[in-house]
């Protein structure tokens, strides 16, 4: 997505330049350095986060972080023990699948040899986000794999998220941070203190943002059965 100019809400292609050029050159305007300073300050603090966060990761631990939806509970989605953490933390039946954030085309051929193309005309076509599940998952850890041996996946461009698992070269587990059975919170402070406490790490970004709907699940089969979830 173009960056805005806060000023004029037009497109900035070349941020870092002293000048922005609307996508139709319709305008030439100056852009201040303080917008300039404030795009740098956030892009640090997004970066150091991203890196807290895989550190956390990469040892096995579990962290509590925004999606491009409700606030999540996640951890390396090929690490069983520390899944099972999760399922531990929500209280949670090992029964009960969790889902997979992915960042693009190559990790979801990474977890699924066989993609119905559906798949892609919905990732494409979606205008909110939209889960997946899919048969035969592979390269993942086995307690996330639903027992119909299927597995939820969520393709995501949230900059925190998207940015982890770049670094992390793995999908990412993703489950509402909740207590099982209990409300799925709509912001930050709706957490409940004993999930902050459980998790190894509290990502510093977006605690302001209120989302009242999960994703919509949309359930494929390799044969072409589409099946709404939820909408």
């Amino acid at each position: 997505m173009p960056k805005i100019n806060y000023l004029t809400k037009i497109p900035i292609v070349y941020l870092q330049e002293k000048r922005i050029v609307t996508e139709n050159y319709l305008k030439v305007i100056p852009l201040h350095p303080i917008f300039i300073k404030m795009q740098e300050n956030i892009n640090a603090e997004l970066n150091a986060e991203v890196f807290k966060a895989n550190e956390v990761i990469q040892n096995g631990g579990i962290i509590l972080y925004p999606t491009d939806t409700v606030w999540g509970i996640g951890c390396d989605a090929t690490n069983p023990e520390a899944v099972a953490k999760i399922y531990k933390l929500k209280q949670r039946a090992e029964t009960q699948s969790m889902i997979c954030l992915i960042n693009g085309e190559k990790m979801m051929y990474s977890i699924f040899k066989d993609i119905p193309e559906v798949a892609w005309q919905i990732i494409d076509l979606s205008e909110k986000p939209t889960t997946l599940i899919l048969d035969k998952p592979r390269n993942v850890a086995p307690n996330i794999v639903a027992a119909d041996n299927t597995l939820g996946i969520r393709m995501v461009k949230e900059p925190f998220c998207f940015k982890l698992m770049e670094r992390m070269k793995k999908p990412l587990v993703s489950t509402s941070a909740n207590i099982s059975g209990q409300t799925t919170p709509k912001s930050f402070k709706e957490i409940n203190p004993e999930i902050i406490k459980g998790v190894d790490y509290v990502v510093n970004l977006n605690r302001d943002k209120i989302c009242d709907k999960p994703s919509t699940i949309i359930k494929l089969t390799n044969d072409c059965q589409v099946k709404i979830i939820r909408k």
